[in-house]
């Protein structure tokens, strides 16, 4: 089943047509708090003539990391390099990508907790000292042969930040974790997104949208584009309420953001009746990759209550039971 709340996968139409990524730092809504802290440490940058400390962005995907890379190299005024950790298979890949660097330059690596052993090998002595330790031959012949590199700005991006290795991890000056949006930045968002668009979205209309998108702005632009669709088939020149109801109930998403899948999930765990449940017997009766359960179904149940996390598996909150208007099971009940 295709998910349109599905953040991972991208359709040819979103890759084709107008970007709706911001290209200023003002016009960048949402993350305040990191924005703040970012200007601060740009701005020093910049003033001693330093390439910016190498940063971390995590957190859930479709939460704007890779917008926000774009924007720093905007306000630093640098060249960025855009890769992802699996297509880094050996560590020669990345040597070509970093001795191909210039002063100042931003790399950017996406999924960085896919990197093999060896190439993290690779990436310590650059991150850490710009050089970059290359072992040519094998066994008693073998020699290192150091190259100097540029100063350079390594941002990585993740989903899974327990996943990356304490040494990598402590190679980066600044962590910052995305969180979820709030539904007025949503709104915000979405109205900026459907002028580029050509089709005005009206203001009760973008908060319909914005409260359906899971607290994510790339869902919540996908719902637009889909939603603009219903009304140009009606021959509108604006998006309404009425038929952005329409639009998103066809669809399949309901007024929080769920779709199938959220409900099968819940339904789910509400069977086993406060009984936890491992990821792998979760994902087998879902059909259901574990990674996407993770990455691009759970974080946002969790964040809003609905599912606990716990060392024995998910567990089903009363916020769920009361969504279905069932009873949760008692205390004492779940334990047998």
């Amino acid at each position: 089943m295709e998910r349109l709340v599905d953040i991972e996968k991208i359709s040819f139409d979103d890759r084709n047509e107008v970007s709706l990524r911001p290209s200023k730092w003002d016009d960048y809504i949402g993350q305040e708090k990191i924005k703040r802290n970012l200007k601060v440490f740009i701005d020093a940058s910049k003033k001693r003539a330093e390439a910016l400390d190498h940063i971390l962005l995590f957190g859930p995907p479709g939460l704007g990391k890779t917008t926000l890379a774009h924007l720093i190299s905007y306000e630093m005024g640098a060249n960025i390099k855009v890769t992802a950790a699996p297509m880094i298979e050996k560590s020669g890949d990345l040597a070509a990508i970093l001795t191909n660097l210039s002063e100042g330059d931003i790399l950017f690596i996406d999924e960085i907790h896919r990197l093999s052993p060896a190439v993290e090998e690779i990436l310590y002595p650059a991150m850490e000292d710009y050089r970059l330790d290359i072992i040519i031959g094998s066994g008693p012949a073998a020699q290192t042969v150091k190259i100097d590199l540029p100063r350079f700005t390594l941002i990585g991006a993740t989903t899974r930040a327990g996943m990356i290795t304490n040494p990598l991890r402590e190679r980066f000056g600044m962590h910052f974790r995305m969180q979820f949006y709030e539904s007025k930045e949503l709104a915000k968002i979405v109205e900026l997104a459907s002028i580029k668009l050509e089709k005005p979205v009206l203001a009760d209309a973008s908060h319909e949208i914005a409260r359906r998108s899971r607290g994510t702005p790339r869902i919540a632009l996908r719902l637009l584009r889909r939603v603009r669709d219903f009304a140009e088939v009606e021959n509108e020149d604006t998006i309404h309420i009425q038929r952005c109801q329409y639009a998103l109930d066809e669809l399949g998403v309901n007024d929080r953001g769920f779709d199938e899948m959220d409900l099968k999930l819940l339904e789910l765990l509400i069977q086993n009746r406060g009984k936890p449940m491992g990821l792998s017997t979760i994902a087998a009766a879902l059909s259901e990759d574990e990674g996407t359960l993770e990455d691009a179904i759970e974080p946002y149940l969790i964040a809003n209550g609905f599912i606990e996390k716990t060392a024995r598996g998910r567990v089903a909150t009363v916020k769920s039971y009361e969504l279905f208007r069932l009873t949760p099971p008692h205390q004492e009940d779940s334990l047998f």
